[in-house]
């Protein structure tokens, strides 16, 4: 395989515009055994990074279902460099095929491979191989297929809202996950502006949701919530300062910020949170935004103060506010 950038955009610019290449692997592991990958429990590892929004959502799926005696884990180092996401040493080390690139991973699944080295990666010990790249079916995965294997009952995929879920998924990822990326990767002003403006819109419209419901959709928490959460945990920190999304910060929403604390202390959750590695992996490996290399200092945040949303639960929990 030959060398090549891997420093963050992972697609062209088209016209000024940053469009995310599609992942590549997209197989599935399945309950009843009807795919080639049966859920088993010890088969299966997951390879991701503290760093990464779209990697930490299924760190924190895994942990909800009670999987991490199921599903092994592996983290590389928040530093990316012209190569790929590196297991440089310490607590950042391959323990399942000893790789010291990510990119090997991607090698021994397809020679040909010429995409970008992205995480979460779900690997099979059996074949020797990618299972699955995208981080939205590997967070799906984790309550369908793995679910018999769960040991935790969260159900983050409720039957209820199955087709609210993936409507609201969708929006989100369109006009905010991914919308971050969109205004930060920008080389158009319009493109940029039109991007912001889109993405604190939708904001504006979840903020006023929430203020009538303790979660998107009720009185637990979903994948919507996570995928969501993962975003605005690293919003003010990065995007609205590395990202140029600066018209408002989450500390400034009356709802969306208590609503990120509620989450943030849902237990178990706050360990999966490393905002050093977070704010060193985006202004150290995006030299086209950054080229000093300088972290942002962090915003003066307690995501520990109390959000008192608890007040919530049990009054009409019926989603409003956005449409889907």
């Amino acid at each position: 395989m030959s060398l090549r950038l891997d420093t963050g955009l992972g697609a062209a610019l088209a016209r000024g515009r940053y469009e995310r290449p599609p992942s590549a692997f997209r197989d599935w592991v399945s309950a009843d055994g009807s795919t080639p990958y049966p859920a088993e429990a010890g088969r299966y590892h997951l390879y991701v990074s503290w760093a990464c929004p779209w990697a930490h959502r299924t760190v924190i799926g895994r942990l909800l279902k009670g999987l991490e005696g199921v599903i092994g884990l592996a983290v590389v180092d928040p530093i990316r460099d012209e190569r790929s996401w590196a297991f440089t040493g310490g607590e950042y080390v391959d323990p399942i095929n000893g790789f010291e690139l990510l990119s090997e991973a991607y090698a021994a699944t397809d020679p040909a491979y010429e995409g970008r080295f992205s995480v979460p990666v779900l690997w099979d010990t059996e074949t020797a191989r990618i299972v699955n790249n995208e981080s939205a079916d590997i967070l799906r995965m984790l309550t369908t297929g793995f679910d018999g294997l769960a040991t935790r009952a969260a159900d983050l995929y409720p039957h209820a809202h199955r087709a609210e879920i993936d409507e609201l998924n969708a929006r989100i990822y369109a006009s905010v996950n991914n919308a971050v990326y969109v205004a930060g990767f920008s080389t158009d002003q319009e493109i940029y502006e039109t991007t912001v403006h889109g993405l604190f819109q939708v904001l504006d419209e979840l903020d006023e949701r929430l203020a009538n419901t303790r979660f998107l959709f009720g009185e637990e928490p979903v994948e919507t919530d996570w995928r969501l959460f993962t975003t605005l945990l690293r919003f003010d920190a990065v995007y609205n300062v590395h990202f140029k999304c600066s018209r408002r910060r989450v500390v400034d929403y009356e709802n969306l910020w208590p609503y990120v604390r509620d989450l943030y202390q849902w237990p178990g959750i706050a360990p999966t949170v490393r905002l050093d590695e977070i704010r060193a992996h985006y202004y150290r490996t995006h030299p086209q935004i950054n080229p000093s290399g300088l972290v942002a200092v962090q915003p003066d945040t307690d995501f520990e103060a109390p959000h008192g949303r608890e007040a919530l639960a049990g009054e009409d929990e019926s989603p409003r506010g956005i449409a889907a």
